[in-house]
């Protein structure tokens, strides 16, 4: 993996990783509350997850984005994200990954997971010189996601968009202060791409 630029960052201890997704309050609120993904959670749709928060806040707009006001802190297992990263296909074709056009085509037909690389976010939301990953899961996937892999389900929308407000009003340390500590998540090197 590109040790520069294709790194994940994320908040995880020996157990878990957090990751973030973005919903309207009927998908949000019953996932707090019973700690699972339940209707109208869509299986059949794919669900992207992302560990890094500001590109998260970037997404919803500080958890401001018509159905993105409940950002989700999800805790999961380790052992799930890593068995998405393994069972990945990059979204887009990549010359020095695939061996064809049509080899990718196929790899995308059959993996059940993929991988995005999108420019990462500073806290005012601009780009940064390196990328941050977000993981599309869809079939058995968003089986595993929902019915193995989540430890806990927090609803942090209130905090992005008091943190938000803090920058509005020119308070960057106590801003900064508040963001996760995101640090280098050791990831299987299929998962490169640009």
């Amino acid at each position: 993996m590109n040790a520069d630029k294709n790194n994940v960052r994320a908040v995880f201890d020996a157990e878990t990783i957090t990751v973030y997704q973005a919903y309207s309050k009927e998908i949000a609120l019953p996932a707090v509350k019973h700690q699972k993904f339940v209707s109208p959670f869509k299986m059949e749709r794919m669900t992207w997850i992302k560990p890094s928060f500001l590109w998260m806040m970037y997404r919803s707009g500080w958890s401001s984005k018509k159905d993105q006001e409940h950002v989700l802190a999800i805790k999961i297992k380790r052992e799930g994200w890593d068995w998405a990263v393994k069972n990945a296909c990059l979204s887009h074709f990549v010359a020095e990954v695939h061996e064809s056009n049509e080899a990718w085509k196929l790899e995308l037909v059959k993996s059940p997971v993929r991988v995005q690389w999108d420019p990462e976010k500073d806290i005012h939301l601009n780009g940064l010189d390196y990328k941050s990953i977000q993981i599309g899961l869809s079939g058995i996937a968003v089986e595993k996601y929902v019915n193995d892999w989540i430890v806990s389900i927090e609803d942090i929308g209130q905090k992005c968009r008091n943190i938000h407000d803090l920058i509005l009003n020119g308070r960057l340390a106590e801003a900064e202060y508040q963001l996760p500590n995101e640090e280098l998540y050791q990831t299987p090197d299929s998962i490169d791409g640009h």
